[in-house]
Formats: structure tokens, C-alpha cells, sequence
């Protein structure tokens, strides 16, 4: 094995598939409330969902899960869902959005590199909204690394956004 390679720069992960135990719940949460849209059904057991026509950003299936408990937070799995907002308003719409449908939230943080907002969906699988800063605007310690960390996101600024 070559402990020198480097996944190319251009790989990027294409999509996630989540096991879900209601799929109309999750597509009024995913597409009604985030604002995705379907781009197929797959009978009334999956579906998959984008964002600006992608063939899927997001699966949706009950295939072995219909009617499940939510998911447990101590157990292992899928942490959270991120997805990247391309401007800084767009995540204030969002935040507006799910502020006006009362949505519970879960968390809010400045990371240095992106501002986030945290949630999660109806069966308990955690999503991260977010915006990247420019990439010249990112923090970096005295080596060049990244200075990532989490303080209290500012809602007020955010919200200048709108």
C-alpha cells in the first residue's frame, strides 16, 4: 500500500442516503421546510431529493425502517448532515425560515472557517446548516494550519443578512 496517496483535491461526497421511518415526515421536513426538491420516487419507500436539479443531494427510504423509533443519540452512526449554503443570507433565510416554523434547533456556532447552524431532522439524524467564509478569510495558527473552533454564533449579525 502507497501511504503517500492523497485522494484527488476534486473528489467530493455526492450525496447521502438516509434511513428514515416515515417518508412523508421526511420529505415535508427535507423539501417543505428546507426547500429541496424531489427529483424521484421510488414507489412509497424512497426518494431522492436535490437541490438546484443534481440528479440527488439526498435519499430518503423506509426500506428496513418504516415506523422505527427515533434514532438514539449514544449510539453509533451518522453524526450530522452538512450542507453548505453558497452565501451568508442564504443561511439567514433558512434560519428566518425555521425560526417562523418554530423549529427546535439544537445549536449555533462561529467555527472560524464557517458560521452553523445545527438541528435535527424528524427521526433524530442531526443536520448542520453553514456557510464557508472565503477561504482567505479562514483562521490559521502560527504553522499554517487551520485555527477551527466553536463560540456562540451571533443571530443578531446573521440576521442583518435579510
Amino acid at each position: 500500500m502507497d501511504k503517500n496517496y492523497k485522494i484527488p483535491a476534486a473528489t467530493r461526497i455526492g450525496h447521502v442516503h438516509l434511513k428514515v421511518a416515515n417518508l412523508q415526515r421526511s420529505i415535508d421536513f427535507y423539501c417543505g421546510l428546507l426547500g429541496f426538491e424531489i427529483t424521484t420516487l421510488y414507489g412509497n419507500d424512497a426518494a431522492f431529493i436535490s437541490a438546484g436539479g443534481y440528479h440527488h443531494h439526498i435519499g430518503l427510504n423506509t426500506w428496513f425502517t418504516k415506523d422505527s423509533p427515533r434514532a438514539e443519540k449514544n449510539t453509533v452512526g451518522l453524526f450530522h448532515t452538512a450542507i453548505v449554503y453558497p452565501t451568508k443570507k442564504d443561511l439567514a433565510i433558512l434560519y428566518n425560515r425555521l425560526k417562523m416554523n418554530q423549529y427546535p434547533l439544537t445549536g449555533f456556532s462561529d467555527h472560524g472557517v464557517s458560521l452553523a447552524i445545527y438541528l435535527d431532522d424528524p427521526d433524530g439524524n442531526g443536520v448542520e446548516l453553514y456557510w464557508d467564509r472565503p477561504k482567505e478569510e479562514w483562521p490559521t495558527k502560527e504553522d499554517g494550519s487551520l485555527e477551527m473552533y466553536s463560540e456562540p454564533l451571533d443571530l443578531a449579525d446573521l440576521l442583518k443578512e435579510l
